[in-house]
């Protein structure tokens, strides 16, 4: 197909993926790396004084192919420990100041330099933990097909709002049709999500439910599809 460039698991890639999604990607967070500095710079400085160090989390997620890169954000729990040394839940680790960081997604800056690095893009399925991996389905697993991104549908749709099963739906709907205008629409889209604060927990947790796999292949009446 004209225009087109089989990637390696044989699915078709625009000219816009091909050539285009990546070094817009690195102007992209080369740009705003260089505005957003003070920002960052005071964020990191309040982090410290509100939460301690380190200032910056950083944890092992997967990204194109599986590949695992370590993913940066803005630290926005505590430490805190029960008697027996154990971290207490989420709830109780997120402080006032941690919730207005992942309010105003100030907490994520830090991903510039992931994608400034190529770990990730600005669109596309978010990087999850790397004991999800086994859990995906087939259609799951597809959101490992590109980059991770900053941002993406399920963002945009949601959020922490919606199911995990919605949210891969998403990812997979995004991996099949990936273009410039559409890459636009969801940042664009991303910058509204973000002023209204919308879906930035989950109905039952302060964050997000921890991924445990979907239910088998049935329909809501258990018939098997």
């Amino acid at each position: 197909m004209k225009g087109k460039a089989e990637s390696k698991n044989g699915r078709q890639r625009g000219f816009y993926e091909k050539h285009i999604k990546r070094p817009q990607d690195f102007l992209c967070a080369s740009a705003a790396l260089l505005v957003l500095s003070p920002v960052m710079a005071a964020t990191a400085l309040l982090v410290r004084v509100h939460l301690g160090s380190p200032v910056l989390f950083t944890q092992e997620r997967p990204g194109m192919g599986g590949r695992i890169f370590k993913l940066y954000k803005f630290r926005t729990m505590t430490d805190a420990r029960d008697e027996k040394g154990d971290l207490l839940p989420d709830a109780d680790r997120l402080p006032p100041f941690g919730r207005m960081l992942r309010a105003t997604s100030l907490d994520e800056l830090p991903e510039l330099i992931n994608i400034w690095k190529g770990d990730m893009s600005v669109v596309g399925p978010r990087p999850l933990l790397v004991k999800y991996l086994p859990l995906y389905n087939a259609r799951q697993a597809r959101r490992h097909e590109v980059r991770p991104g900053f941002t993406g549908l399920a963002q945009v749709h949601g959020r922490n709002s919606i199911s995990w099963e919605e949210k891969f739906e998403w990812d997979a709907a995004y991996v099949d049709n990936i273009t410039f205008l559409g890459d636009w629409k969801i940042i664009f889209q991303t910058a509204l999500k973000v002023l209204k604060k919308e879906g930035i927990t989950s109905g039952s947790s302060a964050t997000m439910e921890e991924f445990r796999g979907s239910p088998s292949s049935e329909d809501a009446g258990g018939n098997r599809l």
